[in-house]
């Protein structure tokens, strides 16, 4: 009898087919993830956060549990607790939490002059050869009479119409009056600027995530020195500051927020040292340049507060040079990580201002 022929194997899927099972079999492996109960999946991210992941970049490892689906990443996020509370900045929306109350948090910024580029680094150790964590990146854009600070999540990809977009910086003409934006809206009714540039992106619309327009969160002034007078410089800021009473479970997940009002901080005033005939402030070893750029702000008294109720000597902020491109930027409640940079890098672009 003639010998019959072994049947052919099916043939393997078209591209669309491979494609849909694929997609299939990452949507079976996440369905068996996601069924695993709500106990186990903390019990899991607390075992993960518990076993040395306290620091960067140990600390990718809770990353990678909150990227697994939706169910782990609110587990993720019921356990992670916000940098007020744990002094730890996990999530990329870490940086416009606010900063711990007691102890500040230690940043350093690089700078490029070639590319003007300004990378900001979460800080390990106060060795100049600290590496860091990269937390944000901006470039400073000139807009014909007024200059921009672009800030992004991403260091390659600097733009208003980039995903990593996180808001900007705008000055005046004089480079004395600034303005920070914000792509998201720091509550609910806020108005979109309606400056050309937010409406040119805007109308794009590149990506439906990218939001349509720019929210201003605070000013930034510094006092006019045109007769190039003695003395440091003065420095005002109105902020609107996340509250700090909020949970990180509830930031992320309230419907209607309302304005807090805004945060008014002031630089410091230094003394003037005799001996080194120069104006001081105690940087506590975390700034050894001097530079008309160094300052510290605190909060600044308001008229219609009673007096002592404000803290006029906790500094919430203070930036500093330690080497030709090398700054450093601590933080602390109520102001959150972006604010901070912004804050910082319109120390890079006064002009009238410096004495």
């Amino acid at each position: 009898m003639p010998r019959q022929a072994a049947p052919l194997p099916a043939p393997p899927p078209e591209g669309g087919e491979m494609a849909e099972v694929v997609e299939a079999d990452a949507e079976d492996q996440e369905e068996r993830w996601s069924r695993l109960l709500p106990e186990l999946l903390s019990d899991v991210v607390r075992r993960v956060e518990a076993s040395g992941c306290e620091r960067w970049p140990a600390r990718k490892d809770v990353v990678s549990c909150a990227c697994v689906c939706r169910r782990w990443r609110e587990a993720a996020v019921a356990v992670v607790r916000p940098p007020a509370e744990s002094g730890k900045i996990t999530f990329p929306s870490s940086l416009k939490q606010p900063g711990p109350k007691d102890l500040p948090m230690q940043c350093f910024i690089k700078r490029n002059k070639k590319n003007s580029t300004f990378l900001l680094y979460l800080g390990f150790t106060n060795s100049p050869m600290d590496k860091g964590k990269f937390l944000m990146a901006a470039r400073r854009f000139r807009r014909g009479p007024h200059t921009e600070y672009i800030i992004s999540l991403d260091a390659e990809d600097l733009s208003q119409g980039s995903n990593a977009y996180m808001g900007k910086l705008r000055s005046d003409f004089w480079g004395t009056n600034f303005k920070i934006y914000d792509r998201k809206p720091p509550y609910d009714g806020a108005k979109a600027s309606s400056s050309r540039s937010s409406r040119r992106f805007g109308s794009r619309r590149i990506s439906p995530q990218v939001s349509a327009g720019n929210y201003e969160v605070g000013q930034v002034s510094y006092k006019y020195n045109l007769l190039k007078s003695r003395g440091p410089r003065r420095m005002y800021c109105s902020l609107e500051c996340p509250s700090a009473q909020e949970t990180w479970e509830n930031s992320l997940k309230t419907k209607f927020r309302r304005p807090m009002g805004p945060t008014t901080l002031q630089n410091k005033a230094p003394r003037w040292h005799e001996h080194l005939q120069c104006w001081c402030l105690n940087f506590h070893g975390r700034v050894t340049v001097a530079s008309v750029k160094n300052f510290q702000l605190v909060a600044s008294a308001d008229p219609s507060v009673p007096a002592g109720t404000v803290d006029e000597e906790t500094v919430l902020l203070q930036f500093g040079k330690v080497d030709d491109d090398m700054f450093t930027m601590d933080y602390r409640q109520p102001l959150s990580a972006f604010q901070a940079f912004a804050i910082s890098l319109s120390s890079f672009g006064t002009k009238l201002a410096c004495e």
